[in-house]
C-alpha cells in the first residue's frame, strides 16, 4: 500500500517543475487528476488476490477513461466510455497540441490540446514510475521516467527551475525511495528488538534508525545540490547563444532549419553573464543595429519567418547583394563600411549579424542572401569564430520625402507585409488609430505610433510579461508593461491595421563602444519593427522605451522624431529646422533630440562600457560571506537564547519577598518558575558546550556537589552553584519555594569560572560552534525528517484478521521467520 501512494506522490512532486512552460494552472489540476487515477488503481489492485500483471493494463485503461471524460465527454457512451467518435476527437487534439507547442513560447496558453498532451504524459510518466517501483521493486529505476519529467523544461528554457520545485521533486524521489526501503527491511524476518506496538497493534521490526539515516543522507544531497552552485560563481554562459539554430539535414544539405528567435529572446535577455557575443568596427565610426532574422508574418498567434530562399547566383561572394527592396535612385544615402568579430563561444548561429541595408559581404563559406529580406544565412557554415565585412548605403531621407512616401505601392507587397488574421480583436485596431490621431501619412502614423509607445502611452519595461499571440497582444496593450520583442510585435500588427507594410527585425542593438572599437554583448540582444515606405524601403523604429535590461544601448532613429509641421514647430511648443541630407546644422539639431538611452546622447560621443555584471570575484567574495554566515548562526542563536534567558529575571517580578509572595500554595509564579528553570537550563547548556558533561539523572544538588569536588570552585563560586541548584529543587519540588533571589550574577559568576577550568580551544569551540545549539538543531532536522514516517499510518482498508478473529496487520508488514528456524 505504501508503494503505490509514494510513487504517486512522487510523480506529482517531480510535475511540479513544470510550471515555467505553462500560463496557467490548468495543466497541473488535469495531470494531479491522470496521477490520482494511476495511483488508486495500482493501490486497489496490489492485493494477493490479484494478479500481479494486470495492474498496469488497468491503469492504462483507467487513464484512457480518465482522458476521454475530460476531453472528449461529448462523444463518448455516458460521457466517459470510449468509442471510435471519442478516439477521433482525442487523435484531433493531440494533433492541435503539437501544432501548438511548434508555435508558441513558453509559457503557452491553456489550449486543449496541449493540456491534453500535458495530461496525458504525466499520467504515462505515472504509470511508468509505478510498473518500476511497485510491480518489479525496482524504486531506484523509478527516477528514470521522473528524470524525463525533470528535463522537459531544463530542456526548452534558457531560465533556470526554481529552487522550490527542484527541491519538491527531489523529496519526492527520495520519499519512494525510502519507502521501497522500509518495506524489504519489514520482510527480513522477525527482529530480535521490535518497535513497541501502539494501542492495538502488532510489533514490528524496528527500522527507524535505517530511515532517519537514509533521509539524513538524502536531504543532505539536496542542500548541497540547491547551495552549493548558489556560491560558486558563473564563469561563461553556455550556451552563449541559444536559438537553436540548426544547419539543415545534415553535412551537405541545402535546407536550413528556421529558428524560432522569440522563445529564445527573454533567455537571454535574463541571462547572469552579459558575454561579449561579437565586436565590430567602422569607417564612420557610428553604431548600427545588426539583423539576422527577419519575421514577415503574423499568424494571430506569433510573429515567425517564411522560409529564406538563396539562390546560387546569390552567394555573397559572387557579387553584390540583391538591390534594398523599395530604395530609390533619387533618395540620398550614405556609404559605410565595417569588419566584424563573431565570438568563439557562439555556437550555432548559421545567420549572419548585419546592418541594413548592406550592398556586400565578404567572408569564407557558402553564405546566400534572401532577395526580399537580405538575411544572409549557410546551410554548411556558422558564424562563430568568423571575421567578415560588409558595406552598405544607408538611406538618408528627408522630412520631405518620407512625409510624401507612401505606404504600399504593389499588391504583392501588401498581400505580404498587411496580411493580418481575420479574428484579429477590434481593441488593437482602435488603439492603433487612437494612438495615430489626425495623422495623414504613412509615416506620421508611423512616428505618432513610436511616439505613443515611448513616452505618451504609458508604457514601461518588464521582463516578467511575454507572449505574442492575440490574447497575449491584448494583455500587454492592456498592463502596457512588456519587453522589445511585444513592443515590436504590437507597433508591427497596429502599423498593419494602419496600411503601412510591417514586420519584426530580431538582432543586436550596436552595442557600447570606445576608441572606435564596438562591442555587442548578450543582453543587446533585441527585437525591433522596419516599417515600409515607398522610394524609401524598409526603415527601422524603436518602440521600447528606456529602462530595461540592453536597452541603454538602443537608439530612437533621427528620422522617426522629426518636427511635427513643415514649419518646423512641435506639439510641445519647440522649435526645430527640418533635417535634409545636406544641412548639417539640422541634422545636428535633430541628433540632440535622441534618447536619453543613446550613449552618444549622454557621454558626448564616448559611449559608456556595458554593465558586466558582478565580476568573478566578489561573486566569491558574497559567496564566502554568505558561508561564514550560516556558519555563525549556530552562535547567534545561542547568544539569543542566552540573552532571553537573562531577561526572563527582568520579567519574574522582584525578588525576596515580593518573588516569595508571588508563589502561592497553588505553586510558584510563571513567570518566576521560567527564570529559574531558564537558568538552570543556561547552566546545563554551558556544560555542554565547554564539553564538560552531566548526568541528566542527577539531581541539581548531586550536580552542584560534583561540579564543586571535580573543579576545586572557591568557596563564592560554590555558594553561587549551590544557590542555582537549591532555587531549581525548590521549583521542582516544594509546594512553596519561598524567596528567590535573581540568579544572574551567581549564574555569570559560575560560567566564568567553569571556563577557566578548560583550553582556550574549548572555550572558543563553545562560543562559535556550540554544542547544545547544534544538538537541537539535530533535533529539528530529526523531527522534520520524521514527516515521511506518516506514510505508514495510511490504510485505504482495516487490517485483515487471522482465524481468532483478531486483528493482524497487513501481509506486507506483518513479521516473518525465516524458514528453518
Amino acid at each position: 500500500m505504501r508503494l503505490p501512494i509514494a510513487a504517486g506522490l512522487a510523480t506529482a512532486a517531480v510535475s511540479i517543475t513544470l510550471y515555467p512552460l505553462f500560463s496557467a494552472l490548468d495543466w497541473f489540476w488535469a495531470g494531479l487528476g491522470a496521477i490520482l487515477v494511476v495511483t488508486t488503481v495500482s493501490a486497489l489492485t496490489f492485493r494477493r488476490t490479484v494478479p500481479r500483471w494486470a495492474g498496469p493494463p488497468l491503469a492504462l485503461l483507467a487513464l484512457l477513461v480518465y482522458l476521454v471524460a475530460v476531453f472528449a465527454g461529448d462523444q463518448a457512451w455516458l460521457r466517459f466510455i470510449p468509442n471510435l467518435r471519442a478516439a477521433d476527437a482525442l487523435a484531433a487534439l493531440l494533433g492541435e497540441g503539437f501544432d501548438a507547442i511548434q508555435r508558441y513560447a513558453a509559457p503557452v496558453p491553456p489550449r486543449p490540446g496541449v493540456l491534453l498532451l500535458t495530461t496525458a504524459g504525466i499520467g504515462l510518466i505515472a504509470l511508468l514510475a509505478d510498473v518500476l517501483a511497485v510491480r518489479l521493486r525496482r524504486a531506484a529505476l523509478a527516477g528514470l521516467p521522473l528524470l524525463a519529467l525533470f528535463t522537459v523544461p531544463a530542456a526548452v528554457l534558457s531560465d533556470p527551475i526554481g529552487w522550490p520545485a527542484f527541491i519538491a521533486g527531489a523529496l519526492g524521489y527520495i520519499g519512494l525511495l525510502i519507502a521501497d526501503g522500509r518495506e524489504r527491511v519489514g520482510q527480513w524476518g522477525r527482529a530480535v528488538l521490535v518497535r513497541r506496538p501502539r494501542a492495538g497493534g502488532t510489533a514490528r521490526a524496528d527500522a527507524a534508525p535505517l530511515a532517519l539515516t537514509g533521509k539524513r543522507i538524502g536531504v543532505t544531497a539536496i542542500v548541497l545540490a540547491v547551495g552549493l552552485p548558489a556560491l560558486l560563481p558563473t564563469l561563461a554562459p553556455n550556451p552563449l547563444f541559444g536559438f537553436g539554430v540548426g544547419s539543415g539535414n545534415g553535412p551537405g544539405g541545402n535546407t536550413i532549419t528556421i529558428p524560432n528567435p522569440i522563445a529564445s529572446l527573454r533567455g537571454q535577455l535574463t541571462q547572469p553573464v552579459n558575454a561579449v557575443v561579437l565586436s565590430y568596427r567602422s569607417d564612420d565610426n557610428a553604431s548600427r543595429y545588426l539583423r539576422m532574422y527577419s519575421l514577415d508574418t503574423f499568424d494571430g498567434d506569433q510573429w515567425t519567418m517564411s522560409q529564406p530562399k538563396g539562390r546560387p547566383e546569390n552567394r555573397v561572394s559572387a557579387g553584390p547583394l540583391p538591390a534594398p527592396p523599395g530604395l530609390g535612385q533619387g533618395t540620398p544615402v550614405k556609404a559605410y563600411s565595417s569588419e566584424l568579430l563573431v565570438s568563439e563561444e557562439v555556437e550555432g548561429l548559421s545567420f549572419l549579424p548585419l546592418p541594413y541595408p548592406v550592398t556586400s559581404v565578404q567572408i569564407e563559406g557558402d553564405w546566400r542572401a534572401d532577395e526580399s529580406t537580405l538575411m544572409v544565412f549557410s546551410t554548411h557554415d556558422t558564424a562563430g569564430g568568423r571575421r567578415y565585412t560588409v558595406s552598405g548605403q544607408e538611406p538618408r531621407p528627408s522630412y520631405e520625402e518620407l512625409r510624401q512616401a507612401a505606404g504600399a505601392p504593389d499588391e504583392g507587397l501588401a498581400e505580404r507585409y498587411l496580411r493580418l488574421p481575420g479574428d484579429l480583436p477590434r481593441r488593437i485596431r482602435a488603439l492603433a488609430d487612437q494612438a495615430a490621431g489626425d495623422a495623414a501619412t504613412p509615416y506620421e502614423k508611423a512616428v505618432r505610433l513610436q511616439r505613443w509607445f515611448t513616452t505618451e502611452g504609458g508604457f514601461t519595461y518588464s521582463l516578467r510579461t511575454q507572449g505574442n499571440g492575440n490574447d497575449a497582444l491584448v494583455e500587454f496593450l492592456r498592463n502596457r508593461a512588456g519587453y522589445c520583442e511585444q513592443f515590436a510585435a504590437a507597433m508591427a500588427v497596429m502599423a498593419r491595421t494602419l496600411g503601412i507594410p510591417a514586420r519584426v527585425a530580431i538582432g543586436y542593438t550596436g552595442g557600447t563602444g570606445v576608441n572606435g572599437l564596438w562591442q555587442v554583448r548578450t543582453h543587446d540582444l533585441h527585437a525591433w519593427p522596419e516599417l515600409y515606405f515607398d522610394q524609401v524601403g524598409w526603415l527601422r523604429f524603436e518602440p521600447t522605451p528606456a529602462g530595461g535590461i540592453g536597452q541603454a544601448t538602443a537608439q530612437v532613429p533621427d528620422y522617426s522624431q522629426p518636427p511635427a509641421s513643415a514649419t518646423g514647430e512641435e506639439e510641445d511648443g519647440r522649435t526645430t529646422p527640418s533635417a535634409g541630407p545636406n544641412d548639417q546644422d539640422a541634422e545636428d539639431a535633430v541628433a540632440a533630440q535622441r534618447a536619453p538611452r543613446d550613449p552618444d546622447a549622454v557621454t558626448g560621443g564616448q559611449p559608456a562600457l556595458a554593465e558586466e555584471g558582478v565580476p568573478a570575484g566578489a561573486k566569491i567574495g558574497l559567496g564566502a560571506l554568505g558561508a561564514l554566515l550560516i556558519a555563525l548562526a549556530p552562535a547567534a542563536w545561542r547568544a539569543l537564547t542566552r540573552r532571553r534567558r537573562r531577561a526572563a529575571w527582568t520579567r519574574g517580578g522582584p525578588a525576596g519577598a515580593s518573588a516569595a509572595g508571588a508563589a502561592t500554595a497553588a505553586g510558584p509564579a510563571p513567570s518566576l518558575g521560567r527564570a529559574v528553570h531558564g537558568t538552570w537550563r543556561e547552566l546545563a547548556d554551558t556544560l555542554e558546550d565547554l564539553g564538560l558533561g552531566h548526568d541528566p539523572g542527577d539531581s541539581p544538588r548531586a550536580l552542584a556537589r560534583r561540579l564543586v569536588e571535580r573543579h576545586e570552585l572557591d568557596a563564592e563560586t560554590s555558594a553561587a552553584l549551590t544557590r542555582i541548584a537549591m532555587a531549581e529543587e525548590r521549583l521542582r519540588y516544594a509546594r512553596t519555594p519561598g524567596a528567590i533571589s535573581p540568579l544572574t550574577g551567581d549564574l555569570r559568576r559560575v560560567r566564568r569560572a567553569l571556563r577557566a577550568t578548560v583550553s582556550r580551544g574549548r572555550r572558543l569551540r563553545s562560543v562559535l560552534l556550540p554544542a547544545s545549539t547544534l544538538r537541537r538543531l539535530r533535533q529539528a532536522g530529526g523531527r522534520v525528517l520524521d514527516g515521511f514516517d506518516r506514510l505508514e499510518m495510511i490504510r485505504l482498508w482495516p487490517s485483515r484478521r487471522g482465524d481468532d478473529g483478531r486483528a493482524q496487520a497487513p501481509a506486507e508488514t506483518r513479521e516473518r521467520v525465516p524458514a528453518g528456524r
